[in-house]
């Protein structure tokens, strides 16, 4: 005896039992295994074609806008590996004092970042000649590195008698790790926009990366005061000084996370900005 069961389709008809014994449904032709071929079609769930998730405007997220979300989010990701090596070296800021200070022979030379200072001692031989200063600190010597001290004890720093002003420091520091924390929540955001193919986490990732870019360039605005502070605590040693190759990646770090933020920020709106602004011809005029 075959079992008998009923099964409502999508259109909410009532298909009758598959089967020799099939019995006609009220009002229609008889169903049985052609009725179930038709539940078994790519129109239902069990089979067919595999559908996408729609988003929470009810629009299905499609391949393009997924690539255009991947490459931002690329931009976005070099703006943040460029703020990790910034951060995490010692070539803020360069101090030489003149090649003759202190003798014929060698010199000295300086160089820190947010987290710790170097002193470096070099040749006078190694110089170029038509350099007044001494260094550049990339060359070859004799070097000397330790960490601040006023993120623990609250100790000033002191280099060639002049002292940091431990203030202005920390504020950079902090400025620079909040930055930070801003790109992981956007990154964060991403990666659910992404896997759950929801646009709407595109709008707080945008936010994150336009925030996280424009602390990035305060934070190079507070360090570049904090460096005039430190060379007016003293004149007794007269010091040239020069943002070095760790700034240049901050800036430029900055700015990629801000055109990044603004590249999540476009793709989040419900219209083309570009097809608003030039509207496309008709063809016939």
């Amino acid at each position: 005896m075959w079992s008998t069961f009923f099964v409502t389709d999508e259109e909410g008809r009532t298909i009758g039992p598959a089967g020799p014994g099939a019995v006609a449904a009220p009002g229609g032709a008889p169903q049985g295994a052609g009725g179930m071929s038709s539940l078994m079609s790519g129109r239902s769930t069990f089979g067919g074609n595999k559908r996408r998730r729609t988003t929470s405007t009810g629009h299905a997220m499609s391949e393009a806008q997924e690539g255009k979300i991947k490459l931002a989010f690329f931009v976005a990701i070099v703006g943040v590996v460029l703020t990790v090596l910034g951060v995490g070296t010692e070539f803020w800021v360069e101090l030489s004092p003149p090649k003759s200070f202190y003798n014929n022979q060698t010199c000295l030379t300086a160089h820190y970042g947010l987290w710790k200072g170097c002193t470096k001692t070099l040749l006078v031989s190694d110089i170029d000649p038509e350099r007044e200063s001494c260094g550049p600190a990339e060359l070859h010597g004799e070097s000397n590195c330790t960490y601040f001290k006023f993120f623990t004890t609250g100790e000033n720093a002191v280099m060639f008698q002049k002292t940091t002003t431990k203030n202005l420091n920390i504020a950079t520091a902090m400025l620079a790790l909040f930055s930070l924390f801003l790109m992981v929540m956007g990154a964060i955001c991403i990666a659910m926009s992404l896997s759950k193919e929801i646009v709407f986490f595109l709008k707080p990732a945008s936010v994150c990366f336009i925030l996280s870019g424009l602390l990035v360039l305060v934070t190079l605005m507070v360090f570049h005061q904090s460096v005039l502070a430190l060379l007016a605590s003293d004149h007794t040693v007269p010091l040239h000084h020069q943002l070095s190759w760790s700034v240049s990646c901050i800036g430029c770090a900055g700015a990629v996370l801000i055109v990044g933020g603004v590249l999540f920020l476009l793709l989040a709106l419900p219209y083309s900005p570009w097809q608003r602004c030039l509207p496309q011809k008709d063809s016939s005029s």
